[in-house]
This record gives C-alpha cells, structure tokens and sequence, in this order.
C-alpha cells in the first residue's frame, strides 16, 4: 500500500494563509551597516533596485502568496554578495531556502532583461571623447575607446561525458569576456561561452567581433593583450619589442588594458557567487550564465548610481588563459601599419 507522503511549503508554515504578500522583512527597520554587511550595498541603492524591478517581480509572483519585491532583491542580493543559501540569510528575511532559489531565479532574469539597457558601446560623441581623454589620462595611450580580455568562472560539471567546459587547467567553466571603459563600466559581457574555448576563439564567435567588423570607419581602437588577433580596431602588444618606443607602447598598453583585469577582480569580489570561494556555481551552465550576466548589470547600475568600481577589488587576478603569440603570418598589414604609426607617432 502507498503511503501518501504530504510536501509542506516551509512558508506556508511559519505565516499561514490569507497573505497576498508575505512582508517578511521591513529594511525601514535595520540600519545602514546591517543592509551594506549583509546584502552587500547601502540602503539608497536597494531602494532604487526595488523601483527598477519592482514590476517584473510582481508580474512573475502572482501568487495567492507572493514574495514582495524588495524581500525578492534582498535575497537575490544576499546569495550574489554571500555565494550560498546560508540559513542565517534566509532567517535574516524570514524566508526557506527553496524560497531563496525561487527569489535569486526570479530576480535574476529580471536582471538580465535588463542587460541591453545597461550594458553597451557608447554612442554619442561627447561621451566617447570623453572615455578617450580618460583612458589617456592612465598611460598615454591615444584613441582607445575600450579594453578587452575573457576570465573564468567556475561552474558545476554539467554531466560527466560533456567536456565542453573543462578549461586548461582542468576545471569546469564558463569563459566569459568582458569589455569595460577607463572608469570600469562595462560596454560588453558575453557570459556563456564553454571553457574549453580559448580566448582567440571566443573572440571571433563573438558579437564583439562582429559589431567592429559591421563598421566602415573605426574612430577608436580597443586594446588586447596577445591572446587576441591585432585589427585595424584592436591593438595588441608586441610580442618582440626592440626599439625603445616599442618598450615604451607596451608599457602603455599593459597599464591600460590592466583596467579590465581590475574591473573583473572588482566583480568577482562584490559578487562572491563568482570568486569560488563558496564553491562553484552548483547550476546548469545556462543558469550560470544568467546569474554572471546579472551580476555584471548589478555593476554597472551601481556605478550609474555613484558607487565606487574598485571598493572591492581584490589582489590577485582572475583565472585566465595562458599567453599566447601573435602569428606573424595571421597578421592584418593594415593594422600592423596603424599600429606601427601609432608607436611613431605617440611613443618615439
């Protein structure tokens, strides 16, 4: 005989029926240190997050028992800053932990419908002259609109036959590359990409590739550092500099694409969900995917909103791909001359 084993919602228990929204957790009642030590950032900002998302999350709770938005973003908020499902964090806003993975999914796809509206190449003039000037201002290195460069995060195997995402070093990952400016926004995060794809390769499937390669006239250049293929928009550094002005343009370069190093160590350390120190991301590659590419609109709405890119940059660099070369015979002749102009006339 069949023994009908009754599901309880954890919820359900600690506050009953009747409730439209379970108001667990009033932030008007905890302090400024509380909100900032727990879930990561000042009360101002999850305020604003709250106003940005509230619709969405309300949409996708339509429940005779909803989760209220804010208690939504503050869990969402907790798992990407903490990197688990602590139980203290779910007691902290009164909710179950399988509440927590519904709030951090939720959450998370509002964030990544997002993504466009935060996360883009500069269009305006003003605006790219002004990145320009800034990026200048870090080495001396003229005309650059943007840096480029791909890090890992590590993931869960997805099953034991898929290969796919083991990356050099043997782990499971996602390969993700980013493009930010001087001051660390991001203008471009591609997170979905295997591991066991190289940097190069990512580059080239990538919709960076194509939106350059789209346009006629270049008014700028991102800088890459040897991993990538130098273009008449993309300058690499020179495997084998002889000259002083060579030594002197790699200097500039490595000073200034560094920025996007900083920029990955920085969301790697606000979102500890990413850095590994919790353990990988136990999610499908997908999901991964998702939960990085939210994190990265999370910092560039924070940086929109005034907080500081670098508060919580750490000190040693992300996991990375091993240096390659350029191959000489791969090499564009129009951008080896603009890149050659470029040493002579800014750097001899």
């Amino acid at each position: 005989m069949a023994i009908p084993i009754a599901i309880l919602d954890c919820d359900l228990l600690l506050h009953g029926r009747g409730h439209k929204t379970l108001d667990r957790f009033d932030i008007e009642t905890v302090s400024d240190e509380f909100l900032l030590s727990t879930f990561g950032f000042p009360r101002e900002f999850i305020y604003y997050l709250v106003e940005l998302l509230g619709d969405t999350l309300s949409r996708r709770t339509q429940r005779s028992r909803a989760i209220s938005p804010d208690v939504q973003i503050l869990a969402a908020l907790g798992f990407y800053t903490s990197g688990s499902f602590q139980t203290r964090m779910g007691d902290a806003i009164g909710i179950s932990q399988a509440s927590m993975s519904r709030c951090v999914t939720n959450v998370t796809k509002a964030l990544v419908e997002k993504a466009s509206e935060f996360i883009g190449f500069i269009r305006d003039d003003a605006t790219k002259q002004q990145s320009k000037e800034e990026f200048y201002r870090v080495a001396g290195m003229p005309n650059v609109i943007g840096v480029i460069d791909c890090a890992h995060i590590a993931i869960k195997a997805p099953n034991a036959e898929d290969l796919s995402f083991v990356n050099k070093k043997g782990f499971h990952s996602i390969n993700c590359q980013l493009v930010c400016d001087s001051r660390g926004f991001l203008l471009s995060a591609e997170t979905h990409w295997p591991g066991s794809l190289q940097d190069n390769a990512v580059f080239q499937q990538s919709s960076v590739n194509r939106f350059f390669e789209d346009q006629e006239n270049h008014e700028g250049w991102l800088l890459g550092d040897s991993r990538y293929p130098l273009k008449k928009w993309l300058m690499t550094p020179l495997q084998y500099p002889e000259t002083p002005a060579d030594y002197r343009y790699n200097l500039a370069h490595t000073a200034t694409h560094e920025i996007v190093d900083r920029t990955f160590r920085a969301i790697q350390t606000r979102f500890r969900c990413l850095d590994g120190s919790k353990g990988y991301l136990q999610y499908s590659p997908e999901k991964c995917a998702h939960i990085i590419l939210a994190c990265c609109v999370l910092h560039n709405v924070s940086l929109q909103s005034g907080l500081d890119a670098w508060t919580f940059e750490r000190t040693e660099t992300p996991d990375q791909s091993e240096e390659g070369s350029e191959q000489m015979d791969s090499l564009d002749s129009e951008a080896f001359r603009i890149r050659q102009e470029l040493i002579l006339n800014h750097f001899s």
